[in-house]
């Protein structure tokens, strides 16, 4: 039974580092051109302007599952250090087990914190895409 919930659990994990490895993408502020425009040609405008950016060799440089195993790791750490000093009352087995305890609870916390975690793009990208926006017409008011 325990193996079985740590296949789901490596499979949830997978899945959702699948599900969130899409790259940032910008917000656009309410203005006149993009109430003109319309969302999906403000969508193809952003993905031009993403494409155009990537061309001269500029990257995102954020991936959602480096978060996660930044998150992860975090957690871990910490997990287990709380749990320790948590189980200092019960002994040696108190501490291990508090630990043990600790470090899988903060493993879960952090990687789905560190997955969830907003994305913020390489600054020259950033100013990249944002610049061709704004040469369109468009406003960006931050990245998700």
């Amino acid at each position: 039974m325990v193996t079985h919930l740590w296949q789901r659990l490596i499979g949830i994990v997978l899945l959702l580092t699948l599900v969130a490895c899409s790259g940032p993408q910008p917000i656009l502020r309410s203005n006149k051109h993009l109430h003109v425009s319309g969302k999906q040609v403000a969508q193809q405008e952003i993905d031009s302007c993403q494409k155009k950016v990537e061309g001269t060799g500029l990257r995102p440089g954020v991936h959602q599952s480096a978060n996660a195993g930044s998150g992860a790791v975090l957690g871990l750490l910490l997990g287990g250090a709380m749990g320790a000093s948590a189980g200092v009352i019960g002994g040696l087995p108190g501490m291990t087990i508090g630990a043990a305890a600790g470090s899988g609870l903060g493993l879960i916390i952090g990687v789905l914190g560190g997955t969830f975690k907003p994305l913020e793009p390489a600054p020259p990208y950033a100013d990249a895409v944002t610049s061709c926006l704004k040469d369109k017409g468009y406003e960006v008011g931050g990245w998700e």
